[in-house]
């Protein structure tokens, strides 16, 4: 079960793809963020979800506003992907232990051994706000981010 708005966002220190540690506790008090697990690198649905962040980034990623993606891809796979795709925002690699974070988060789908699509915007305080999860073939609308940012 994903968790819920209202619920504290689980602190996490992850490696991103340039292999630093990006913990969601370096942006508490002061941003907001949205917190973004999707399958896995270099799949159709995935790569139109990310670049449409990409391309839209400015609405995600500013001064009050972090955009942090995370999968269940090794940090070298996402470091090619965010390369490749030209993504400048965190990816981070919940690889090891497999799935922690995305289990945490209630997002982790055991029989195919990865995130589902799971979106949280946690607020500066660490509370989820807002979460909508998708099944795997099913890509999210960035506009419901922009509005649940909006209500910050």
């Amino acid at each position: 079960m994903a968790l819920a708005a209202g619920e504290i966002a689980p602190d996490f220190g992850l490696r991103n793809q340039h292999g630093q540690t990006v913990r969601l506790s370096d942006y508490r008090g002061a941003k907001n963020v949205v917190l973004l697990f999707f399958p896995f690198a270099f799949t159709g649905v995935c790569t139109g979800e990310l670049c449409a962040l990409r391309d839209e980034l400015p609405a995600f990623q500013n001064d009050d506003v972090q955009l942090l993606a995370v999968s269940n891809d090794s940090m070298h796979t996402q470091r090619v992907f965010s390369e490749q795709e030209g993504l400048d925002y965190p990816l981070l690699s919940d690889f090891w232990p497999h799935g922690e974070v995305s289990r945490a988060y209630g997002v982790f789908a055991e029989d195919k051994g990865c995130a589902v699509r799971g979106t949280f915007v946690i607020d500066k305080e660490g509370v989820v706000r807002w979460s909508v999860v998708n099944d795997l073939p099913d890509a999210r609308d960035l506009n419901e981010y922009v509005k649940a940012l909006e209500a910050l």
